[in-house]
């Protein structure tokens, strides 16, 4: 069961292996401050709504499952969304559209049909939770790496010391664009498979 619960972090990664959630990937991680964010955002509304359709598993008629999904998780992206704005403004002008795209999120929509609607509450959570993390660990890398090679940077803390600038160091523009983040994903996914056989 521990083996199940740990699969998103490695060889079932919602974003190396399923391929999933691969746009908000490629949108979110200019910088690690949004990314942070998002993968906590995503966590959070995965975790919730696995945990809320896995109580409700029984009474959801199935002619009207994913309805009830997408009002399940609907719900809880409006309240980070809220939350966001109230308390990470800044952050959340960053996101923009994104946190709002959580509710097509094909990790969270996949979780709820493969493992809420046939499992109990806590290990729906626990599973939301794993799968969130999988995702954010992905996110997180692509925007250490974009950050600090694209505008010398991490958290918006200068890293790159001024003396490199001075000496002729560039910062890589290159890393900032929407391109960078898929190459970086797909050198990830090379060295995940490489790994794996």
């Amino acid at each position: 069961m521990i083996k199940q619960y740990l699969g998103p972090l490695s060889k079932d990664n919602p974003i190396l292996v399923q391929t999933l959630g691969v746009c908000s990937a490629l949108a979110v991680t200019a910088q690690l401050k949004p990314a942070v964010v998002m993968a906590l955002s995503v966590m959070v509304v995965c975790a919730c709504s696995n945990f809320i359709i896995s109580l409700m598993r029984n009474t959801i008629p199935p002619r009207i499952r994913i309805i009830v999904q997408l009002l399940v998780v609907s719900f809880f992206v409006i309240l980070v969304d809220l939350l966001l704005q109230s308390y990470l403004y800044e952050v959340s002008k960053m996101l923009s559209v994104f946190v709002g795209l959580i509710i097509t999120n094909c990790i969270i929509m996949g979780r709820l049909e493969a493992f809420a609607l046939s499992h109990k509450p806590l290990p729906s959570l626990i599973d939301g939770v794993m799968n969130g993390l999988g995702y954010g660990l992905v996110l997180v890398v692509v925007a250490f790496f974009r950050e600090l090679f694209g505008s010398g940077t991490l958290w918006n803390y200068q890293i790159v010391p001024d003396s490199w600038y001075t000496a002729g160091y560039l910062n890589n523009g290159l890393m900032i664009l929407p391109p960078m983040a898929l190459i970086l994903v797909g050198t990830i996914v090379w060295i995940s498979r490489r790994k794996a056989s």
